[in-house]
């Protein structure tokens, strides 16, 4: 289905605990260009916040009605994604985390990219932001910011999955897919991959576009190799929950491959590969011990 002359574009972004970041985001919303020849509605999920995010979006909404928000009470990002996806209009929909920033023109641009391309699924640029005080990232140590950074040139192509920092999909796409995996934890690891997967058992088409260009914030918080670690081996958790990676001729040959490149990189003072080589390492093991536990009757991330 192709929007249609006055399409409506439906942006869902859940949220917890980071109130100044959903206001930035909020705000580059409302400075999108939109003369009026596309229609948007904006819903918000608190995600069961304990600051100030409620109070600041009943503010927002009471100023803009294009802004509805809802509450969902129990924790996990793909809870909170599947109530705005329940609650959505729109014949697009964009998902976006609350830590991101958008230029201008992405409202025209994803509408237009829907009008002209074959894709049911489109997946924009993402680049590095801003730090808390405005600074930017350092291009020589982009890695250790551990943000999605998604840049695949300047032309519209072919893509096999979509990144949950943003993504977008045509209205009729999750009604075929499904919603996303209540079952993956709270943080909401591997829920983009997992939705990805069956976007293109329906049938679907995922394509990547320069033209809808997003700025993910960094977090010295996400900094280093600590956060890194982490991230990866829940990452590995989750996809355990699905996945149909063989233990013996994928998972295991990989993780003893990678154990034997650190040391290597290391050595030769590789510090890029060497971080992306304990980052795969991570994920594999945290793979291998999710299927373990849950071959234990256990949930992994209980």
């Amino acid at each position: 289905m192709q929007p249609s002359e006055r399409p409506k574009v439906s942006v869902i972004i859940p949220t917890r605990n980071r109130s100044e970041s959903v206001g930035r985001l909020l705000r580059s919303l409302q400075s999108t260009d939109n003369r009026g020849e596309i229609l948007l509605e904006v819903i918000v999920v608190d995600n069961g916040s304990t600051d100030d995010t409620a109070k600041q979006l009943r503010e927002v909404a009471h100023q803009w009605p294009l802004l509805r928000f809802f509450v969902e009470g129990r924790a996990g990002k793909n809870f909170a994604l599947n109530t705005g996806l329940r609650n959505a209009t729109g014949e697009i929909v964009c998902l976006m985390d609350d830590d991101i920033v958008l230029e201008p023109s992405w409202l025209r641009e994803l509408v237009n990219d829907y009008r002209t391309t074959r894709y049911d699924a489109l997946q924009p640029r993402v680049l590095a932001g801003k730090d808390p005080s405005g600074n930017p990232a350092d291009a020589s140590r982009l890695y250790q910011y551990n943000i999605p950074v998604i840049d695949y040139g300047d032309s519209v192509r072919d893509l096999r999955g979509l990144t949950g920092v943003i993504m977008s999909f045509r209205g009729e796409v999750i009604g075929k897919a499904g919603l996303f995996d209540e079952r993956l934890p709270a943080s909401g690891y591997h829920g983009d991959t997992d939705l990805s997967r069956r976007i293109r058992a329906a049938g679907f088409s995922i394509g990547y576009t320069p033209h809808v260009v997003a700025y993910h914030e960094l977090n010295p918080g996400r900094y280093g190799v600590a956060y890194a670690r982490l991230s990866q081996y829940r990452k590995g958790l989750s996809r355990s929950l699905y996945g149909r990676d063989s233990i013996f001729f994928d998972v295991i040959p990989n993780l003893l491959a990678n154990l034997v490149r650190y040391p290597i990189y290391w050595i030769l003072r590789k510090a890029d590969k060497t971080y992306k080589t304990e980052k795969r390492i991570m994920k594999y093991w945290g793979y291998l011990v999710g299927r373990i536990q849950r071959r234990m009757g256990k949930e992994p991330w209980v």
